[in-house]
């Protein structure tokens, strides 16, 4: 039977919440394990504007034809929109961080595009934010528990299409067998993004979903900056960077080449949905 509405948020907020880490291990480190280097953003977004590439972009792309505006939510460093810039008359970036933000606009700049941002989180800033032609979305999905108000917003503002990326499974998922060897912790493996598109869909959204593979590159310059960020994820002190080392090697890290986690063969996934002539409501089911 299919699941109400109210049932597949509280599902999916519910597995978010078991992504909690345990005080006792969040205590003994100074740095949130939720945030990565604003350099990994902008090597990901430099990549994209020296040749844009994949599913999410191809539909966002199609949508701007006639160019229109772009509104970026958790924009990072750009990734999702400034490869659009071509057709792109404006855009609109969102995010929490001012230094991304400001990381954006730098990249911007040299492809002659307007921007603005704002500093905040989605959806309280959303009335701030004006409507525009196309949205985007990519990485942002699993660091939302109230999806409903989170995607409704995103809706509201598209006047042609919202385009969302998220990975097949919770991209923390991949660091579980660290976190055993490490902390000898059991972590949760959802949710999915089929649990993302059944709390659209049980809104009343009706988003098309396509499951492809990103063209692996190396996400750090160095095995030094991967061991580092991957320190920070799993809350460890320098101290154990030995043993750390050892597990990231046994999991198939290759040093010359350092992928991030999760691995680069993972599945992405596209959700993407054109606007309806009709307003949704967190009431719609």
């Amino acid at each position: 039977m299919r699941a109400t509405a109210d049932e597949a948020q509280e599902y999916w907020r519910d597995q978010l919440a078991a992504w909690a880490i345990p005080e006792r291990i969040t205590a003994a480190v100074a740095d949130s394990p939720w945030r990565l280097p604003i350099g990994t953003f902008a090597r990901r977004a430099q990549r994209q504007i020296a040749a844009a590439s994949g599913f999410s972009y191809e539909k966002a792309a199609a949508a701007l034809d006639p160019p229109g505006s772009v509104l970026d939510v958790g924009a990072g460093a750009g990734a999702a929109s400034l490869p659009l810039a071509a057709s792109t008359t404006e855009l609109t970036a969102v995010d929490t961080s001012e230094a991304m933000l400001a990381e954006l606009t730098g990249l911007a700049q040299p492809l002659g595009l307007r921007v603005h941002t704002v500093i905040g989180a989605w959806p309280e800033v959303a009335e701030a934010v004006p409507v525009a032609d196309v949205v985007v979305c990519h990485h942002v999905f699993y660091n939302v528990p109230d999806l409903t108000a989170f995607a409704l917003a995103l809706h509201g503002h598209a006047r042609r299409r919202v385009v969302v990326e998220l990975t097949a499974r919770h991209p923390m998922s991949a660091l579980n067998p660290l976190w055993k060897v490490m902390h000898d912790l059991e972590r949760p493996e959802g949710p999915t993004a089929e649990d993302a598109a059944n709390v659209l869909r049980s809104r009343g959204l009706r988003p098309n979903a396509q499951a492809w593979r990103r063209l692996a590159s190396p996400e750090y310059p160095s095995f030094a900056e991967l061991l580092a960020a991957t320190r920070q994820r799993l809350c460890l002190p320098s101290e154990r960077d030995d043993e750390l080392t050892e597990a990231l090697l046994e999991l198939g890290v290759d040093p010359e080449r350092p992928y991030d986690l999760p691995a680069p063969d993972d599945r992405v996934v596209t959700l993407w949905w054109d606007v309806q002539p009709r307003p949704l409501s967190t009431q719609d089911t």
